[in-house]
């Protein structure tokens, strides 16, 4: 791991959006395409369900998918701040004009006691009471951050004036909690409640705000972290990186009284990025961290969750800021073009919720009014915000970040950057200086120098070549610049590759930032749901997922990774050569590949090898357990949940010995509907833990007793998988699914895993 750098006197101050226009074609399209999408939401559709709260009539049918359930409203706050992006770029009259009415709407909306929300405020109750609800805080951090961001970014007074009393309605709500309450509460997804809430404590200055963002910062949590512990394992993942967020935010407002919180965030991503991050950024498996370098036997069509590489690189830019260190700016640029870039289809705008890292899916792009995921919400605010972190400036000295064709109105010092590139396709950055009033400025311009940077960086003012000074990861160029002085800066780029940490042998290609995928053709692309209506790729067919050196071992081919491994002639294309899959599998920018199969993965093994054996052996399992499943629920994990409508009293989930799992206490219970079979012989398949000693659990399949499980009372602290089989006479003719109920039996208890309805 990197040594954690020193904290810096020097804290980078942003350009505004409105600074910085991107001029290359690929980022010009996909604002664009973004801008298209925004301006054909009907408003009064999204805001069917404030209305409805408020006891007003609606004016409109609400939108369906998630937005006609319990986390409705969030779309809403998504939508808020990514119009607020927008307009601080174009200006729109259109936009602003939606802005102002949305709004005006919510005002009219929000209740006597600032409550305001499209879902009644019982669904809060819910979470106080351990009764199962849909992240009410989350959806209500959306919402607050929204306004603030609409007021922020085009001074509409009733934006200000709507947040504001909403924020003394969650100080309201928060004053009162326990330090029990408080625990039930922040037990439950809550997005970044804490960030939101220290952001209009700087915008009101009342100290009721701070004190509620207080109450949603996790003292224990951020402790932990602190000292190093990696407790993420069965933690979900865009839970986590927004509260640490929050805690980044709260040394911002707070100041250097507050610095534990700036090294708890600063820990935090370490932990992240080093040990629970794939090649091109993205994290998490079924929206979850493992353990920590525990990646390649995580791989599969669910990982890396789009929200969490744009959540990470929102505390990214800011660690950055405050550190300058360089470290951050290579992860940022890392994630932006291969996770965010590579989340939007350019021909249609629309974004991703998984990008599998298992090799043979493919990409599902969000609808444009059907499904209103997450992602969906959090593509809006990433593609009207791609130029945000391209510069970075203090004074007289300006960061240039990231290598992408733009121009910067550089107003405080008077002088217009002009950037031209067309990497990873050439190698060449092209800068040029406009100083607006003619006169001469002088300015210290820091050239990133990126991680993949194949040897040093040549670099030319006014074509004739310079030596620049380099530290800390930046080629700085000081001088008294002229109106039309020019930088061109050469960065040799080359193939590379990168393995996992529990499997050295598996490997994923890249080219300068840019990682490469291998085509693998379109049959049989037929998608498949988890979670709330979450469209997934299926992989019914074999895909060959592994690579055979051929004359040499697999050690030796890597070795000699430059030989082996050949860029195509007038293309930015790659071959093998001395493999089983020579000229068969090309590689290209995975940014780039929307329509096919693909795979950005390979393990490579030897002919005839045990390890051969063994992958075989285990993709037969997989594939038949993908078979033989005919339907499951990731317990614990809130949307899949509520998918299989979850009911219960006195229950609660959690993380347990790193596995999500659900609980209830005596007398209380919870259930799920599960799909069955009728025609076959059905099983129940269910995760125990064996450290309840002489508790059990009863199965209730439609009322019906099926089994009593008693821990195994072993006394250590390990889960147990069984499966039952559901009797053909607890499930009448033609019936698809079954209500199972689980009772706890002399005190606590519960399951965990994946609950699995199975053909024995």
């Amino acid at each position: 791991m990197m040594k954690e750098a020193a904290p810096s006197t020097v804290v980078l101050k942003d350009l505004g959006m409105h600074q910085v226009g991107l001029t290359g074609a690929y980022h010009v399209n996909a604002f664009e395409k973004e801008m298209t999408y925004l301006m054909s939401y009907d408003s009064d559709r999204l805001l069917v369900g404030f209305r409805e709260v408020a006891g007003l009539p609606a004016k409109a049918k609400i939108y369906p998918g998630w937005e006609n359930t319990e986390i409705r409203g969030h779309t809403l706050g998504h939508y808020l701040t990514a119009c607020a992006q927008a307009y601080s770029q174009n200006q729109s009259a259109e936009l602003l004009a939606k802005l102002e009415y949305i709004v005006a709407e919510l005002s009219v909306c929000q209740l006597e006691s600032g409550y305001l929300s499209a879902f009644p405020e019982t669904l809060f109750d819910n979470v106080e009471n351990r009764k199962p609800a849909w992240v009410p805080w989350y959806t209500m951090h959306k919402i607050i951050a929204g306004l603030i961001d609409v007021y922020e970014g085009t001074r509409i007074q009733t934006a200000y004036d709507v947040v504001n009393k909403l924020g003394d309605w969650v100080a309201d709500r928060t004053s009162g909690w326990s330090k029990d309450l408080q625990a039930t509460v922040l037990a439950v997804e809550y997005g970044g409640m804490n960030d939101c809430l220290y952001n209009l404590f700087k915008l009101t200055g009342n100290n009721r705000h701070l004190e509620a963002a207080h109450q949603f910062d996790e003292l224990s949590l951020f402790e932990a972290i602190r000292e190093g512990k990696d407790i993420l394992k069965g933690k979900h993942a865009n839970t986590m990186i927004p509260k640490f967020i929050g805690a980044l935010n709260r040394y911002l407002t707070l100041g250097e009284s507050e610095v534990f919180y700036r090294e708890a965030a600063a820990r935090f991503w370490d932990m992240v990025v080093y040990h629970h991050s794939y090649i091109t950024g993205g994290n998490s498996e079924s929206e979850h961290f493992g353990e920590p370098d525990l990646l390649d036997a995580k791989r599969s069509d669910i990982t890396c969750e789009t929200c969490n590489s744009y959540n990470m690189l929102k505390l990214t830019r800011e660690l950055f800021k405050l550190t300058q260190d360089v470290k951050y700016a290579d992860f940022y640029e890392t994630t932006y073009v291969n996770a965010i870039l590579s989340s939007q289809n350019p021909d249609t705008g629309m974004t991703m919720y998984f990008q599998p890292m298992a090799t043979g899916y493919f990409k599902i792009y969000s609808s444009p009014f059907e499904h209103f995921w997450c992602c969906t919400g959090t593509g809006m605010e990433s593609f009207t915000k791609l130029n945000d972190s391209i510069y970075f400036q203090l004074d007289q000295r300006l960061y240039v970040n990231q290598y992408v064709s733009s121009q910067l109105d550089w107003s405080e010092q008077k002088v217009k950057i002009i950037q031209t590139t067309d990497l990873p396709f050439t190698d060449t950055v092209h800068l040029s200086v406009e100083t607006t009033d003619q006169q001469e400025q002088r300015l210290s311009i820091y050239l990133r120098v990126p991680y993949w940077a194949a040897g040093e960086l040549s670099v030319a003012v006014n074509g004739k070549a310079v030596q620049p000074q380099v530290t800390n990861g930046y080629a700085l160029i000081e001088r008294v610049w002229k109106n039309g002085d020019t930088i061109q800066v050469q960065i040799p780029m080359k193939a590379t590759y990168s393995s996992l940490p529990d499997a050295p042998h598996v490997v994923g290609f890249k080219y300068g930032p840019v990682v490469l995928s291998a085509a693998l053709g379109t049959d049989d692309m037929v998608e498949s749901r988890t979670g709330v209506i979450v469209s997934i790729p299926t992989k019914r067919m074999i895909v060959k997922d592994f690579i055979t050196p051929q004359g040499m071992s697999v050690q030796e081919w890597l070795d000699g990774f430059g030989q082996h491994f050949v860029r195509k002639s007038g293309e930015l294309a790659f071959v093998l050569r001395n493999t089983d899959e020579d000229d068969h599998l090309v590689f290209t920018p995975h940014y780039k590949q929307h329509s096919e199969r693909y795979g950005i993965y390979w393990k490579f093994v030897e002919a005839g090898s045990g390890d051969l054996q063994a992958h075989l052996e285990k993709s037969r399992k997989e594939q038949l357990l993908r078979e033989n499943t005919i339907d499951s629920v990731q317990v614990g994990n809130d949307q899949y949940e509520l998918e299989h409508q979850v009911k219960g009293e006195l229950t609660h989930a959690g993380t347990w010995e790193g596995l999500n799992g659900r609980r209830a206490e005596a007398d209380g219970w919870f259930s799920y509907e599960l799909k069955v079979s009728p025609e076959l012989r059905n099983g129940l398949s269910v995760t125990f833990t064996n450290w309840l000693r002489d508790q059990s659990l009863e199965i209730w399949i439609d009322g019906k007793l099926l089994k009593t499980e008693t821990s195994l009372n072993k006394g250590n602290r390990e889960f147990y998988e069984k499966t039952f089989e559901i009797p053909a006479d607890m499930i009448a003719s033609g019936q698809e699914s079954v209500v199972v109920k689980f009772v706890p039996i002399g005190g606590l208890n519960g399951i965990y895993g994946i609950l699995r309805s199975i053909k024995l």
